[in-house]
């Protein structure tokens, strides 16, 4: 994605969570990991992008002693500077509905169906020793 073009805020917005949090089902630690996990991808993508930019205009020196200063990586680490912030750019795809959320299957779920197959079939096995409705009849009236 180019994050130059972003229309995201350049300075922090006070911001309903409670309404943001309904766009991702409603609970806000979920829509704040998922801002987290966005904004991390975003600013690697970005330093990526900007250190492969300064290695462009990076001009090998032998010595130690002589450090130039080279105006073209120094515009350029300005430039990524004004940039927004890799979590003002999430809470923009957010709200422009451009963030995928893939769930996960919990473990614990899954131990709960093998727990659940284990009683339903620990059930069925005690329900063939009881006697059945018609037997049980037969042997109260036996009993009087």
């Amino acid at each position: 994605m180019d994050y130059k073009k972003t229309n995201a805020a350049r300075t922090t917005i006070s911001r309903d969570l409670k309404e943001l949090a309904d766009s991702v089902g409603g609970n806000m630690y979920e829509l704040i990991s998922i801002l987290q996990s966005r904004a991390n991808q975003i600013g690697v993508e970005i330093k990526e992008e900007l250190i492969a930019k300064l290695d462009e205009f990076a001009t090998p020196s032998d010595t130690l002693e002589e450090v130039f200063e080279n105006q073209e990586q120094t515009e350029i680490s300005r430039f990524y500077e004004r940039l927004p912030k890799p979590t003002l750019i999430a809470i923009q795809e957010l709200l422009e509905d451009n963030i995928y959320v893939r769930e996960k299957i919990k473990k614990e779920e899954i131990t709960l169906e093998k727990d659940e197959m284990d009683d339903l079939e620990s059930e069925e096995i005690s329900s063939e020793d009881v006697p059945s409705e018609e037997n049980k009849d037969s042997e109260s009236v036996n009993e009087v």
